[in-house]
């Protein structure tokens, strides 16, 4: 932005401050869900009237509360605007927000792959052009702002909403969130959408030991303010050192703030300041709950104001520095300038009509499921050959898309939320079955459920934080054909291979979805179980938003692929990927535990000979082959330096083109606890027999350790490993640091 623009940005901001109320400026500090508005499926300006007359801040979930088309969802925003500018004693536009990590979250919207499988890709570039087609669609209809994406460093495979996160390492986390909230905002914030990063910090654990929290859980959201200048921060609903997030005045303004130099908006998860009293205790009453969390940093409530609306009295009653309310307000403000919404003649949405799902995203949605996909296991069965000629196609997902859904999906939040009914056109749901029956030439599918994902009551819904979660219900997933395992066996013996396609579905994982296990639900273990006893090859896909326990199948299965949940495009990524019209290239990013008791396994712990995973870090197969080689780096480097460069040769030693994911780690021999980090990495297009040079640039602010308070490079013996996955390594050479380097300013440099 230029000094000008900033400047017209203050001068804006200072005037619309100056002729607010209290009122006014605590309605900014606030949300409302857009269904709550609506009465005969329109905007209600009597509800308007009576529940915001002060205006509103943020509108929430604004798409995916409604079912509303696109042309009628731009046309609701509108007069939800309108009401707000002509209506309202300040006149000011809302920030219309929504979900965004599996597409944007409205009725016909481009459905990606899940988070979790996205970072099997390991493309920040297809992350970042997925959000701008995000960023089309929010803008055509008015949205300005999304609730992602999710930073969380995710090391526990139970923990239901680690398929939302870029898996278990912060360095790649922090480079795949950063390539989404670049994605949003762009260069321009009137052409873009404004990112949020969540949750802050550790809602999926790394909070009890310090150095970790600061060297590795704290780093995605350190990248994303740093680099990514991301607009908002999104508290968690958890304990930080026995302080709610939300009140976690250390967390928000020392470190957030003092260190970090965040300017933008920390906003509240759904519900997470009232429950500073309701569930923590942490506050006596509503009063006091807004009071430690504004007090703390907290500049808005979601999604509701259920505790700031009292902040008014607080500041009659002296327990509030008036102060400290303009700060909020104006960050909300100034937000919405650089949005554009304080235009004079501000945009809402685009005129003619509005299109969801167009061509380009819907061909960005398959590359991304055919990225997202991992071939776990082969045993020279994949690619299908021509020799097979009848194809068995079983299991609850091989012909259903509530596979294929993950959590904040449109049709996941209102199947979950409100009890709305998938609709598998809107956008167009491929499943497996209609992949394979469209791609598989003159080889015969014979298809049977053979059995179901479980019953309803080995699922938990709890309570997290959202109170809207005291109003989901899992429902029968209705118009699903009534398995028949004797016929699925029937057809298995009669059939050349079989291809199982088990997992979850959009009820057994994500907020406020538990289960006690990570195995198949139900009896799919023993459904697999019986097609393996045919004799007959069996291809495994797993449909699901974690790792699954899998070490009674694994041996028995002649391949294995970990699908996630990949989106609109899954059946046909899936089929092609079986039939080797694609050549598989994504790699874990979860430890793949082999025991339901390995809940913390993690690469960078070192894993020990007594409890392995059954695949890896980073482990993934191809179709072809590559060979490493020619490692150069630096015998020493000074401590004072900037980076250490690191670069080898890599060579497609197969009969096909491929990618292979080229995977650089580093660690410090010296150390007293024994970790593995990855600290770069490349995706390599190579034609068979191609070779090509891959460069590193290795930051030194990387390998910072933060001890006492202070960041410092260490002297010492460091390792650098090019590797294949986190146990596969091709290549290492040690690199001598010489003297000792304080950072007095902390990380500044991550990538060169």
């Amino acid at each position: 932005m230029s000094s000008e623009h900033d400047r017209w940005i203050t001068e804006t901001v200072d005037k619309t401050l100056a002729r607010m109320t209290d009122d006014d400026k605590l309605a900014q500090l606030q949300g409302i869900r857009s269904n709550r508005l609506v009465e005969n499926g329109k905007l209600s300006v009597r509800l308007c009237r009576e529940l915001i007359p002060n205006g509103i801040g943020h509108v929430c979930q604004f798409a995916s509360s409604l079912t509303l088309p696109p042309d009628e969802l731009r046309d609701f925003v509108r007069q939800f605007q309108r009401f707000l500018t002509e209506e309202t004693p300040s006149g000011i536009p809302a920030i219309f927000h929504e979900e965004a990590i599996t597409g944007f979250a409205a009725p016909g919207a481009t459905t990606l792959p899940q988070q979790i499988g996205m970072s099997c890709s390991w493309n920040p570039g297809l992350i970042e052009r997925n959000s701008g087609y995000i960023v089309k669609n929010m803008r055509d209809v008015g949205g300005t702002m999304v609730l992602s994406p999710m930073m969380d460093v995710c090391k526990s495979a139970r923990w239901g909403r680690m398929e939302e996160g870029f898996g278990e390492d912060s360095y790649l986390t922090a480079t795949l969130g950063l390539a989404f909230i670049q994605g949003m905002q762009g260069g321009d914030l009137r052409e873009g959408v404004a990112a949020t990063a969540k949750h802050f910090a550790g809602f999926a654990g790394g909070t009890d030991d310090v150095r970790e929290f600061m060297e590795e859980t704290m780093l995605p959201h350190e990248v994303a303010v740093k680099l990514g200048r991301v607009q908002n921060v999104m508290t968690g609903y958890h304990l930080v050192d026995q302080i709610p997030c939300t009140a976690n005045k250390n967390l928000l303004t020392h470190i957030l703030r003092g260190q970090y130099g965040f300017e933008g908006s920390v906003i509240s998860d759904y519900c997470a300041v009232d429950n500073l009293h309701s569930q923590y205790g942490y506050a006596k009453s509503r009063i006091d709950a807004g009071i430690k969390a504004i007090n703390a940093g907290t500049d808005v409530e979601l999604s509701d104001g259920t505790c700031f609306p009292y902040l008014k009295d607080a500041i009659a009653a002296g327990y509030l520095d008036r102060r400290r309310l303009d700060v909020a307000v104006r960050r909300v403000l100034e937000l919405k300038a650089y949005l554009g919404l304080l235009d004079i003649d501000p945009v809402f949405g685009k005129s003619g009509s509005v299109y969801f799902d167009m061509p380009e995203q819907r061909a960005s949605a398959y590359e991304s499921a055919c990225q997202s996909l991992v071939l776990l296991k082969n045993n020279g069965i994949l690619p299908l050959r021509d020799t097979v000629r009848r194809i068995a196609l079983v299991g609850p997902n091989a012909g259903s898309w509530y596979g294929q859904l993950g959590d904040y999906t449109y049709q996941s939040l209102s199947c979950f939320f409100r009890q709305v009914p998938v609709n598998p056109e809107a956008p167009k749901l491929v499943t497996v079955l209609e992949g394979m029956r469209s791609k598989a030439g003159d080889i015969g599918i014979t298809h049977e459920r053979g059995c179901e994902w479980n019953k309803i009551s080995e699922i938990n819904v709890y309570v997290e934080g959202d109170s809207q979660l005291n109003n989901a219900k899992i429902n029968p997933i209705k118009n699903q054909p009534q398995p028949d395992p004797a016929n699925a066996i029937k057809i298995a013996e009669d059939s050349d291979t079989i291809i199982a396609v088990m997992g979850e579905n959009i009820y057994h994982g994500g907020e406020g979805r538990s289960r006690n296990s990570n195995k198949f639900a139900g009896r799919q273990e023993d459904f697999v179980k019986s097609m393996i006893a045919t004799g007959k090859p069996v291809v495994l896909v797993i449909f699901s938003g974690r790792p699954i326990i899998i070490d009674q199948l694994a041996e028995g299965c002649a391949a294995i692929i970990q699908a996630w949940f990949p989106g609109e495009e899954g059946g046909n990524a899936v089929s092609d990927l079986l039939l080797g019209n694609i050549n598989p290239s994504g790699k874990l990013t979860m430890s793949y535990p082999m025991f339901g008791t390995q809940e913390m396994l993690s690469y960078s712990e070192g894993y020990k000979v007594d409890n392995m995973p059954l695949y890896p870090f980073g482990h993934g197969l191809s179709y072809t082959s590559y060979e490493y080689s020619e490692l150069t780096t630096p015998d020493t480097v000074e401590t004072t330096g900037s980076h250490i460069p690191v670069s080898c040769k890599i060579r497609n030693t197969g009969q096909r083109a491929g990618c292979e994911i080229v995977q650089m780690y580093v660690h410090m021999k010296d150390e007293t606890r024994s970790r593995i980090l990855l600290k770069g990495f490349h995706r390599v297009e190579l034609d068979a027999g191609q070779v090509w040079g891959v460069d590193f640039q290795l930051p030194l602010d990387q390998l910072a350790a933060y001890i006492d308070g202070k960041w410092t490079i260490k002297p010492g013996s460091y390792e650098i490993m090019i590797a294949a996955s986190s146990t596969d390594i091709r290549l290492r050479k040690t690199v001598e640091l010489t003297g000792t380097h304080t950072l007095p300013d902390g990380r500044t440099v991550f990538y060169v």
